[in-house]
């Protein structure tokens, strides 16, 4: 069968209008414009921290910070006595207690110190001392002193630890500071810190124990600063 002629004109898609002369279309220019933007803020980010840690290591160079140090260098016991109907520890105890500052250029405010007795995990005293200042290169004596009489209750294997330690004529004693501290550089006072300061495992004879002791601690003691 014969094709039949189309009538009229014959119209094909439609032809998109020219692009304006000196126009051109950049694909992905947006998301290239984003990466640019990201690469950027990291090259920021890395600038910062490697300025913030060569301005630390100037810090440290120049003022060479150390750990305040803390030594136990005399103990008395005169007093330790638990009574099981009652579960009251009486006790009396003291403590020397130098405290060093070696650092150079670096003071401290010691506005609190909170001095804590513990005997086998149980705080059975506590104490607070005056706040002080002290100076660069400078040792300041703490002398914590705890007496009285609390309510301590032991469990079986803990009264059995105490027993074996009345018989020995040594007790194991444990003390711990709680501070809050600042540091002074110059006329820069730095805010507050809450240091921990451990002296564990003090090993004390009772000054008034008959027999012969053999396993009391050697002072001094260095004690453990921990921020």
């Amino acid at each position: 069968m014969a094709e039949q002629p189309l009538n009229g004109a014959f119209y094909g898609p439609s032809v998109p209008p020219p692009a304006p002369k000196g126009y051109f279309r950049r694909p992905g220019h947006s998301r290239g414009c984003g990466c640019c933007l990201l690469s950027l803020f990291v090259k920021v980010i890395i600038s910062i921290i490697v300025i913030l840690g060569i301005a630390a290591l100037i810090f440290w160079l120049i003022v060479r910070p150390r750990a305040i140090k803390f030594h136990v260098t005399e103990a008395s016991l005169m007093r330790f006595e638990h009574t099981s109907p009652d579960n009251i520890l009486r006790y009396n105890l003291s403590f020397t207690v130098p405290v060093r500052n070696p650092n150079k250029r670096i003071g401290v405010y010691y506005d609190r110190i909170e001095a804590h007795a513990y005997y086998d995990g149980k705080r059975f005293s506590s104490t607070t001392l005056t706040p002080f200042y002290q100076g660069h290169k400078n040792t300041t004596v703490l002398r914590p002193i705890f007496q009285g009489q609390n309510l301590v209750i032991f469990n079986a294997g803990e009264l059995r630890t105490y027993n074996e330690e009345s018989i020995a004529g040594v007790y194991n004693i444990e003390i711990k500071f709680r501070l809050r501290v600042r540091f002074k550089l110059g006329d820069l006072k730095f805010r507050r810190t809450k240091p921990k300061v451990n002296c564990d495992d003090i090993r004390l004879p009772l000054s008034t124990f008959n027999g012969t002791t053999t396993s009391a601690t050697v002072l001094p003691l260095k004690c453990d600063f921990d921020f």
